[in-house]
């Protein structure tokens, strides 16, 4: 009887281990004022963030497969056109098979819609702008490095290369301040409310041009170099459309501090 509660012990502990994993490392940020690009009233005034968690690295080819694999709907060929567009997993071999792709490196080539519905798959969504923008403002020693033009001209070289192969694999990098792997240098991500970026205040303009009313125009002065590198995340997902991807285009998920119910790193 004794070893067979061991056993029924041990594998309700390899159960336990076998969905965190599947669910990714969350890691716990504190939140706090952000001195966003995007001032919360459209002039200076700091974006506040409230305290949430989020995936230590982008969703990678493996577990992308994995999530294909449990729902069939959201294969290649099989998600419907206005979800997905026909470049959806387009380097992939087959519809649950990425090939060649290196498993431990970033999913591209998939659509807000797939990407909102892996982040649901396991209680969570995608990161709001300002989560993803106050994540991503930190290097490994300093929560906000923005203000020191080497690690600024460091994340802007990436921009200068030509992407022609596939992203490398994760975490060859140290992480930042927080435990995240990977906000720069690697792919641009998807953010929950990434149609909201370059909209007008006013939704009822005539103006066939997507407006800058929301994010101020002295925030988003091109002439500023601290805020180069962000702005091109913002202006390429302000282009984009739900049912499109991009062969460099990821994303992570997050979750709420008060609803995470991962096992979560303890920030610095």
């Amino acid at each position: 009887m004794k070893r067979q509660l061991t056993i029924a012990t041990c594998a309700a502990v390899l159960l336990v281990l076998s969905r965190a994993a599947a669910a990714g490392e969350y890691v716990a940020l504190p939140g706090g004022e952000l001195r966003s690009v995007m001032p919360a009233d459209g002039k200076e005034a700091p974006a506040i963030v409230a305290a949430f968690s989020m995936r230590s690295a982008p969703v990678s080819n493996a577990e992308f497969r994995q999530f294909v694999l449990a729902h069939p709907q959201w294969q290649r060929g099989q998600a419907p056109a206005v979800l997905a567009a026909p470049t959806y997993l387009a380097a992939w071999r087959g519809a649950a098979d990425h090939g060649a792709l290196a498993p431990d490196a970033p999913v591209t080539n998939v659509s807000w819609h797939a990407a909102n519905a892996f982040c649901a798959s396991e209680g969570a969504r995608l990161p709001r702008w300002h989560e993803w923008e106050y994540a991503a403002a930190a290097d490994a020693t300093r929560a906000d490095a923005r203000d020191d033009p080497q690690w600024l001209e460091h994340i802007l070289n990436w921009y200068a290369h030509p992407a022609s192969t596939p992203p490398s694999r994760m975490r060859a990098n140290a992480p930042n301040f927080y435990g995240l792997y990977d906000m720069h240098g690697l792919v641009w991500e998807w953010v929950e409310d990434y149609s909201a970026l370059f909209v007008s205040a006013d939704s009822r303009t005539q103006d066939p041009r997507k407006q800058l009313d929301y994010c101020g125009g002295a925030a988003l002065s091109l002439g500023d170099r601290r805020n180069y590198a962000v702005l091109m995340r913002i202006a390429l997902l302000a282009a984009m459309e739900g049912a499109q991807d991009g062969g460099y285009l990821g994303f992570r998920c997050a979750r709420d501090a008060a609803t995470d119910t991962s096992k979560l790193k303890d920030s610095p």
